[in-house]
């Protein structure tokens, strides 16, 4: 079955299809052909989501999934939350913190909890799922359904980076009833228990029934 993962953004890719396996051909957006900015200028993480497929489905006509992922910190109010990709872009006046700076956004995190033992995170993905139903046999005639899928893995921030794999956050978030970051436990393990895992799963489980 194909499906169009609403992204380019490798890591991600890589993660979605160890996750969805190989009953999923998962295509990017640059394998049909579409190399614009896609719009993500909702307030929370499900309009984002939804946003993105949409568009793809609305301008290719192709089912569509697309997901955002935030980072939730109890002691910076939920923050970065939504703007989790961009955090240290957002305090950057004069352009020197680019958005998706990884190194950066960890970089404002840790000093804004500084030595703080308040350190309770979680990450969540939600997936929006926009697929072509056919309301009669011969499809002759169809509807757009929207489906969502949410993940959440509970942990906290470390005090500082740990670990080599991964890409954003994963240094510095330690899963709970694990002594190490996402970036140390490896891709075998954050694939079995992380946020974008536990919410593909979700997908992938509806997807097997169609």
């Amino acid at each position: 079955m194909k499906i169009v993962f609403a992204t380019n953004n490798q890591h991600k890719l890589e993660e979605i299809r160890a996750i969805l396996g190989s009953k999923f051909e998962v295509l990017s957006l640059a394998d049909i052909g579409c190399h614009e900015d896609i719009p993500e200028t909702g307030q929370t993480l499900e309009e984002n989501a939804l946003m993105k497929a949409q568009y793809i489905y609305d301008k290719y006509h192709v089912d569509c999934f697309a997901d955002d992922t935030g980072l939730e910190v109890d002691a910076l109010g939920g923050a970065p939350g939504v703007y989790s990709a961009r955090y240290a872009a957002m305090e950057s006046a004069d352009g020197t913190a680019a958005s998706h700076d990884s190194e950066a956004n960890m970089v404002r995190l840790l000093r804004e909890l500084g030595n703080s033992d308040h350190r309770k995170a979680r990450f969540r993905t939600v997936i929006a799922l926009v697929e072509k139903q056919n309301v009669c046999p011969c499809g002759c005639t169809s509807i757009k359904q929207i489906h969502r899928f949410e993940g959440i893995v509970e942990g906290e921030i470390t005090h500082e980076k740990s670990g080599e794999e991964g890409f954003g956050y994963d240094p510095i978030f330690k899963p709970t009833d694990y002594d190490k970051t996402f970036a140390e436990l490896g891709a075998d393990i954050k694939n079995q228990i992380s946020h974008r895992a536990r919410a593909t799963q979700k997908l992938a489980e509806y997807l097997k029934t169609l």
